[in-house]
């Protein structure tokens, strides 16, 4: 059976809304507000949908997994936005090195986990 997959949109929680859409901005995504409680954030041909809901043990337990191209250049990027200093709770580390490939992590004002990362 072929299948002619277009896309896959992840639905994940925010502890304040407000503040979780203007972390995804800062960080280079485009929104679309889908009132009431949704937004769609979208880069390039990616997109996840952020929520205005919250149930702690789902958004503690949500991770989701960016493969980029220049994860190097990607990290440069994002700490020279200052998250951390600019969202409570954003958290941003330095490269880990695997036997399968690199990455790093950050952790959204909610405490949601990205991966970014390549594969070697």
């Amino acid at each position: 059976m072929q299948h002619n997959l277009k896309s896959i949109r992840p639905f994940i929680g925010s502890k304040d809304f407000k503040t979780s859409r203007a972390f995804y901005r800062e960080m280079g995504f485009e929104e679309v507000l889908l009132p009431p409680k949704m937004a769609l954030f979208k880069l390039g041909d990616f997109s996840f949908y952020l929520q205005d809901a919250y149930v702690k043990d789902w958004v503690d337990n949500t991770m989701l997994f960016l493969e980029v191209e220049n994860l190097e250049a990607h990290l440069k990027h994002l700490k020279s936005l200052n998250l951390p200093q600019r969202f409570e709770g954003v958290r941003v580390s330095e490269l880990v090195h695997n036997d399968w490939g690199s990455e790093f992590f950050v952790h959204d004002p909610s405490g949601i986990l990205w991966h970014i990362g390549n594969f070697k």
